[in-house]
């Protein structure tokens, strides 16, 4: 962990950065999140996005959208635990917008809420779709309950943070993980509108997080050896996994 690094936060965030809440259940050694540098709440900021130009993204071919099939559940959902395949498969975009995916986000809500979780990612769910839903606040009924759809990070802090996370994946583990501070995404909500935010503190943690999860990235991917090491045991890994897989982002553009 860096030496002489401090951050701060807001009393509501430092209440739950400091809960053991799974996604980020801090415990004494972990570092502290900065406070989001904006005040507008993140559904207006992203509501404001809409206003700006996206970033052309390449054209998805039709192979590569969600089927019925593909969105199809049955609730109650529960949690996919590790080593599941499912959190390994290939999760397909979503170019439906309707009934059915509304329902879907709000029986993420649902078990995220009941398993104590802050993001909740579908193939979590068992659903290979490109879809995440999550709420820093961890409360139904407090905070911002914030869906997106087929996201893609396009620029990220040259600043890396070092912060222990745990996953609803993953009961009862715990290590520390590095990520970029802030991070600017692309993404549609639940009706389909076009989405471009800039995310800071634990809103781009628990984004990153779930981001992982949608590409068959785990959280024990991006550690570096020397904490994999430290809960090798509990994840039962039976071979070597390759090191310091947070050297190994997308080649997005930094931001400051």
């Amino acid at each position: 962990m860096a030496s002489g690094l401090r951050l701060h936060l807001c009393p509501r965030l430092r209440a739950f950065a400091t809960s053991t809440r799974p996604l980020l259940a801090a415990h004494s050694g972990a570092l502290p999140l900065r406070r989001a540098g904006h005040s507008m709440p993140l559904a207006a900021r992203a509501r404001r996005g809409l206003s700006t130009a996206l970033t052309a993204a390449t054209p998805a071919e039709a192979d590569d959208f969600a089927t019925a099939a593909d969105l199809r559940f049955e609730p109650p959902l529960q949690v996919v635990k590790y080593p599941d395949p499912i959190l390994r498969a290939p999760n397909k975009r979503i170019n439906t917008f309707d009934d059915n995916l509304r329902t879907l986000t709000n029986e993420m809500f649902d078990v995220m809420y009941k398993t104590d979780g802050i993001g909740l990612s579908a193939p979590q769910v068992g659903v290979n779709v490109q879809l995440m839903v999550f709420n820093p606040a961890g409360v139904k009924g407090e905070g911002e309950e914030i869906v997106l759809v087929n996201p893609v990070v396009y620029k990220s802090s040259k600043r890396f943070i070092v912060f222990e996370e745990g996953c609803l994946s993953f009961p009862g583990i715990y290590a520390n993980v590095v990520r970029p501070d802030n991070v600017k995404i692309e993404a549609q909500d639940v009706t389909g509108a076009k989405i471009k935010v800039k995310l800071s503190g634990l809103p781009a943690r628990v984004f990153q997080h779930e981001f992982d999860h949608l590409q068959g990235i785990l959280f024990f991917d991006r550690m570096a050896m020397d904490v994999l090491e430290s809960i090798r045991e509990d994840l039962k890994i039976s071979q070597k996994v390759p090191g310091f897989a947070f050297f190994q982002f997308p080649p997005w553009q930094h931001v400051s």
